[in-house]
Parts: structure tokens; C-alpha cells; sequence
């Protein structure tokens, strides 16, 4: 029953439009009453009608139908049916409603987790199955509460208000009835169970396809280019065959609910036929009752079925709604003391002192490092692959916290100010440049909202990309696309470069950005990038450690150490690891 615990959950979202939930409990309510009547009704008019034929039979002078008495009851019928059809449709209309505006809220909620959460959780999990999480999951909820709930709430009503009318016209006949409930609830139970886990794989298997599918889709062109067709699709054949599997296992065992809950309602149907039969024979019940009894026996044992029905839906419901609070649960950044703040502007002096981290505690990647960057320095930071230059940056931006040291930033150490404070003061240049789909003038802003349409044009001027963006169809009011496969990677690159430009950073960082462009496109980068850097502190990562020689100090790292810094020329005088690095890439390029 953990799934329903996880669906209660939900609750913290619907109370807050708790006026019209209960105003559909009302209509509900309403509904079920009206239903519970229409058997008695109608068992009236049969036992009248039997009655009159009964008298019309033996020759009663005056027998007769009596149409007046049946005309009272047609029209306490129809006003019984517009109870019960006004109740289910303001039922309907408003818990639709409230359901709605309710997961209106859990996505909210979730959109702020994301924005809460720290980089490491992103890095540990697939953003596919992430995003299945924020629709699939969301949506399994939504369908199962408007398509459900009122069924299942009607339906215990209906089996309750059912009883009460069974008990009021014979008691033992309805012992009979009552026996069966506790039996086909045991079995609904046992049945749920079981299947439980099931739905839950179900969900993660529905996760794990979504995030391989994103990937592989992000991924096509180099699939493609590497000839990894074939094992792609035999990988998708092996999740989606895992998926398969579960959600037939989950489809089976809840399916077994609905045939054996009605063989149960079957049983009841013969005993009560039998024992009413005989009751009525007796005089101790009227044929109209009989009747009414055995469509009580119905409305007890149809919304049982229809609970049985819906059990799946509510499982899958309870599987979503578990990993959604998976992820609602998990541990956030944590802030620690604040004790101060930064001023509106920052020098830009930085500081490494004796810092240590690792991402696994029995791993340790860095161990006492140690560096003084003065205000306005350019500082480069080259190494191999792996060698922890990125996670330097990611330290001082304080996506992942020291485990040791401290960082400071004009003597303030970082981890006493806020995360916002801190970032900012700095412009980031990534390797991905990230564009959204909208205007390319929108995206030049998003470095500074409030940007008047001029300043977003000198800045873009100052990153060398005016030019290009005026021959884009359209210019600046060009919509790059959902992929930003329309324009270019060295020009999403400038673009970055010019939204950086507009939001006027104290520190700049550049991580590999000119990485994976051409020499034309890298000498307009670079040249972008020296106006920018001017006057400002600034970190370079770049494998292309031409761009680099007039950097004022080049930390070189392997394994998560500093192991050289200095300058271009006193480290090549060295000997060491930077100058193999440095004069073997002159020696490709000589080559090529």
C-alpha cells in the first residue's frame, strides 16, 4: 500500500483548493444518494403494479391501474435522476478543476527542486529520466485522479448508501451481501500487493527508455558517424523489452482483480436470487423489493469491479507519484552561515587556500592546493583530460562546495556569502555554448533582462558577431530553433561571448571556448575575448596553448595537482610537463 501513502501525499496539493474538493465530495455525495434511491423507486412502482394486476386477476370490483400513485412516482423518478446527474456533473467540473490547478503546483514545485538542487545530482542521473519524472509521472497523476477519483469515492458510497437500503428492506438477506465484501476485499488486497512493485519498475523502466532515447537523440550525428546504428537500436530493443516485461507483468496481476472480484458478485447474485426467491414465496418480501434487492446486489458489486478496474491506473499513479517524491525529497545545496556579502563591484582578487575535494570520499581528487590570482590577472589552466581544470571552476563557482580550505574572493571567503551573491559577479563561457529557442536578440539579453535593444547590439558588436547576425534572415529577430541547429557552433559561441559582454561580469571564465572551432572563427573569439578580459580577472581552459602564451600566470594540472605554474616563457624554460605539452602541439601543427 505504499503507492496509496505516496497518493495521500498529494493532498498538500489539493487543500489548497480545498472549497471546490469538498464542493465535489457534496455533488458526489449527492449523486450516490440519488443512486441508492432508484432501486427502492422503482421496486415501488413494480410492487404497485403487481399489486393491481394481482386484484385485475381475481376480479376485484374496481381493480384497476393506479395512475395516480404511478404518476407520483414517475416524477419522484425524474427529479431523482436530476439529483443524480446534477450531482456527478459538479462532481466532475470541479474536481477537474481543483486536480488541475493542483498539478499546476506539483509542476511548480518541481521546477523550483531543480533549480535548488546541487550539480552533482545531475551529473549522477539521466536528464531523460528526469524529464519523465516532470511530464509521464505528473500526467499518470493527473489522469488518475480526474478519471478515479470520483469512481472510487462514488463507488464506496454507492456500496455504502446500498447497504443501509438493504438492511432497511431485509436483514438477513443483506447478512448474505455483507459476507462478500470483506472477501473480495481481501482479494483486492492481496492482489495490489503483488503488483505493486511491478508498477513501480513499470515507472523506472518508462524512465530509463526516456533517458536513453534523449541521449541517443543529442548524440544522432556522431551514432552516425561512427557506425553505432546497430548497437543502438539492439540496446534500445533490450530496455524496451525490459519495459515490456514489466508493464505486462504489472498489466496481468492487476488484471486478475476485475474476473475474480466478479466471480465473487456472481456468487452473491445466485444466493441472494435463491434466499429472495424463497423470502418472496413466503410473503416476507415483495416482488418490488426482491427486484430493488437484486439491483443492490449490483450497485454493491459493480463499483467493487470498477474499483478493481481503476487499481491499475491508481497503481501506476502511486508508482509516479513515488518517483516524484523521490525527487522532491532529495537533498538540496546546502547554503551553510551566511555572515556577509559582496560588494557591488569586486576587484577580482582570488584565492586558493590549502583546498581539498573529492566527489567520492574514498577517492580524493585534489589535496592542498594553493594559488594567489591578483585582480585583473588572466590565469590559464591547461592539463589532460581529467586533470581536474574544470572542477577548479566548478569550486569557484561553487557548484560543488571544498571539503577542505577555503576560496576567497577579495578576501571573503566564498563559502560565507550566498550562492547568488557570489555568482553574480562572474560570466561564464562554456564549451556547450547554450542557446534556447527564441529570438537571437532574447538570447543575447538573457545576460541582462532589462538590456535596451542598443546595448544588446553594442555588445554584440564588442564580440565580433554583429556582422553575422545582420545577414541572418530576419537579424536579430531571427528564432533560433529548439536544437539551435541553425546557426553555427563557433557562432553560438560568439553569441555566448556577447551575452557575456551584456552582463558585465567582475571575473570572466572561459572553459574550452575555442575548443572546437575553426582558426578564422578561434581568431575572432580570441579577439572578443581580449576586449572583454580587459581589466577584468579572468580563467582560460583551452587545450590550443597558443591562446594562452600571454596569459600572466598558466596553472598546469594532472590528476587533480597543480604540478607547474608560472608564466609561457619561465615554464617552457622549466622543461617539464607544460613544455612537452606545448611543443608537442607545435610539432602537430608544423606537421599539418
Amino acid at each position: 500500500m505504499k503507492g496509496l501513502k505516496q497518493i495521500a501525499r498529494l493532498w498538500v496539493y489539493l487543500k489548497n483548493y480545498k472549497g471546490q474538493f469538498f464542493l465535489s465530495i457534496f455533488g458526489t455525495v449527492v449523486s450516490s444518494i440519488a443512486n441508492a434511491l432508484e432501486p427502492f423507486i422503482i421496486g415501488l412502482a413494480i410492487t404497485e403494479i403487481t399489486k393491481n394486476f394481482a386484484d385485475m386477476l381475481r376480479g376485484v370490483e374496481g381493480a384497476g391501474m393506479n395512475y395516480p400513485y404511478l404518476t407520483q412516482i414517475l416524477i419522484l423518478y425524474f427529479v431523482r435522476g436530476m439529483f443524480f446527474h446534477g450531482g456527478q456533473y459538479l462532481a466532475q467540473y470541479t474536481l477537474t478543476n481543483v486536480v488541475q490547478q493542483g498539478m499546476r503546483d506539483l509542476r511548480n514545485d518541481i521546477s523550483s527542486k531543480i533549480n535548488r538542487l546541487p550539480v552533482s545530482y545531475f551529473d549522477k542521473h539521466q536528464i531523460g529520466d528526469i524529464l519523465s519524472r516532470v511530464t509521464s509521472d505528473v500526467d499518470a497523476i493527473t489522469n488518475a485522479l480526474q478519471q478515479s477519483l470520483v469512481q472510487v469515492l462514488n463507488g464506496l458510497l454507492s456500496i455504502s448508501f446500498a447497504i443501509v437500503m438493504m438492511v432497511t428492506l431485509n436483514i438477513p438477506l443483506a447478512f448474505v451481501v455483507i459476507l462478500t465484501i470483506p472477501l473480495a476485499i481481501i482479494v483486492a488486497r492481496i492482489i495490489i500487493s503483488a503488483s505493486q512493485s511491478s508498477f513501480r519498475g513499470q515507472a523506472d523502466a518508462l524512465g530509463d527508455l526516456f533517458g536513453f532515447t534523449q541521449e541517443n537523440l543529442n548524440g544522432f550525428t556522431e551514432i552516425k558517424l561512427y557506425g553505432k546504428e546497430e548497437d543502438s537500436i539492439t540496446e534500445f530493443k533490450r530496455r524496451n523489452l525490459n519495459l515490456r516485461d514489466q508493464g505486462f507483468k504489472a498489466s496481468f496481476i492487476s488484471s486478475l482483480l476485475a474476473p475474480i472480484v466478479g466471480l465473487i458478485s456472481n456468487f452473491a447474485y445466485i444466493i441472494v436470487a435463491m434466499v429472495g426467491s424463497y423470502f418472496a414465496f413466503n410473503g416476507a418480501l415483495t416482488i418490488g423489493n426482491l427486484q430493488a434487492f437484486v439491483q443492490y446486489v449490483w450497485q454493491v458489486n459493480q463499483p467493487i469491479t470498477t474499483i478493481a478496474q481503476l487499481s491499475g491506473i491508481m497503481q501506476s499513479a502511486g508508482a509516479a507519484a513515488g518517483r516524484i517524491f523521490e525527487f522532491l525529497d532529495e537533498s538540496e545545496e546546502v547554503q551553510g552561515m551566511v555572515t556577509t556579502e559582496l560588494p557591488e563591484k569586486v576587484k577580482g582578487a582570488v584565492e586558493f587556500d590549502h583546498i581539498s575535494f573529492s566527489y567520492n570520499p574514498k577517492n580524493p581528487l585534489m589535496k592542498d592546493i594553493s594559488v594567489r590570482v591578483n585582480p585583473g590577472e588572466m590565469v590559464a589552466i591547461v592539463g589532460p583530460t581529467g586533470a581536474g581544470k574544470t572542477t577548479l571552476v566548478n569550486l569557484l563557482m561553487r557548484f560543488y562546495d571544498v571539503d577542505g580550505g577555503s576560496i576567497k574572493v577579495d578576501g571573503v571567503d566564498i563559502k560565507k556569502i550566498t550562492r547568488s551573491d557570489l555568482r553574480k559577479h562572474f560570466g561564464m563561457v562554456l564549451q556547450d555554448a547554450w542557446l534556447y529557442q527564441d529570438s537571437v536578440m532574447e538570447n543575447l539579453r538573457f545576460g541582462k533582462l532589462d538590456a535596451t535593444d542598443e546595448e544588446v547590439i553594442h555588445a554584440a558588436e564588442i564580440a565580433n558577431v554583429n556582422h553575422f547576425i545582420q545577414t541572418l534572415p530576419n537579424g536579430y529577430g531571427m528564432e533560433i530553433n529548439q536544437e539551435a541547429s541553425n546557426i553555427s557552433l563557433g557562432q553560438k559561441q560568439l553569441m555566448t561571448i556577447a551575452r557575456t559582454v551584456l552582463s558585465d561580469p567582475d571575473i570572466l571564465i572561459l572553459d574550452e571556448a575555442t575548443s572546437s572551432v575553426d582558426t578564422r572563427l578561434e581568431k575572432l573569439i580570441q579577439e572578443a575575448m581580449d576586449k572583454v578580459m580587459e581589466g577584468r580577472t579572468s580563467f582560460v581552459i583551452a587545450h590550443r596553448l597558443s591562446t594562452i602564451r600571454n596569459a600572466d600566470l598558466i596553472l598546469v594540472m594532472d590528476q587533480g595537482s597543480i604540478i607547474e605554474q608560472g608564466t609561457h616563457d619561465s615554464l617552457l624554460a622549466q622543461g617539464g610537463f607544460y613544455a612537452n605539452l606545448y611543443n608537442s602541439q607545435f610539432s602537430k601543427t608544423a606537421a599539418e
